[in-house]
Order: structure tokens, then sequence, then C-alpha cells
């Protein structure tokens, strides 16, 4: 199954880590939370067909900074390096399964963001996960906002 759900579009992120295990994808909610996903691929996946622990991680700890920017707290444009990443894993997400993400920012300080997130696949709870985010200088990607590459068209 490699089919996306509806809203969801792969993101311009071709580099790096993200740029050889994605692609990933983003959706803008109406409430102007940042959803992320993926289909788990065989390469994602540790012997027994699952997405490996490490490849949740990362999917975590880039759906909790994104998340972060999307939820009205001024940080739409700012870099958030991880600085603590607490992870529960709570479930397997099996080759093949969407795996989704949602974040809940609970908490900004001055030079600080606190967030959890939910990860699931296919609709059944495989994570939870905590993070503290340093806030960062702001980052552009050309003339175009951070924000900006995750809205979607009309």
């Amino acid at each position: 199954m490699t089919e996306i759900p509806d809203g969801f579009a792969a993101l311009p992120l071709r580099f790096g880590f993200i740029g050889v295990i994605g692609p990933l994808y983003g959706r803008q909610a109406t409430d102007g939370t940042l959803n992320l996903g993926f289909r788990v691929e065989e390469r994602h996946c540790n012997p027994m067909g699952m997405a490996h622990g490490g490849m949740l991680v990362t999917f975590a700890d880039m759906q909790l900074p994104f998340g972060i920017r999307f939820q009205g707290h001024g940080l739409e444009d700012n870099f958030l390096p991880t600085v603590n990443l607490s992870v529960d894993f709570l479930g397997p997400a099996k080759l093949g399964t969407w795996v989704q993400g949602e974040t809940q920012v609970l908490r900004r300080t001055r030079n600080l963001a606190f967030a959890q997130c939910m990860v699931t696949a296919d609709g059944e709870t495989a994570l939870r996960a905590s993070g503290i985010f340093k806030i960062g200088q702001e980052m552009k990607f050309g003339q175009t906002s951070f924000a900006d590459l995750f809205k979607q068209p009309g």
C-alpha cells in the first residue's frame, strides 16, 4: 500500500538525513496545527517487519518542533534544536502502515519550548514523545518562510 491520505503532500525536505529516510508528508489542519506522516516501507523496518524504533524516534523528533511552529507561539520561522527527547513505545508500526503525528505545545519560555506528541500507525497508538527545544535563530528557505513550506494551495 503506497497511497497517501487526503490533504497530505510531500514536504520539500530533500537534504540531510530526512532526505535519505523520507519523504515525509505534511498537512496543515484547519485549527493551524500540523500533522506529519509517512508510509512504513521495508527500508524503515527491523527484521520483524515493523518500523525500527530509530525511525519512529526520528519521526517524533521532526513532528515535535515542526508542530510547535504551527501552534501560534511566534516560532513559525525559528530553528528549534532538540535539547531533550523522551519516548515511550506503545505499539507497533507494521510494514505498510500510515504513521501520523500530532503535537501539543505544553509551555514556552524565553529560550525553550516544551511539547509532547502522539504518533499513530493506521490510527492505533504507536508512540508518545515529549521534548524540550531551544528557541534558535530565524531560518528561511530562500524567500520562503518555514511555515509556508507546509501550506497547501487553495
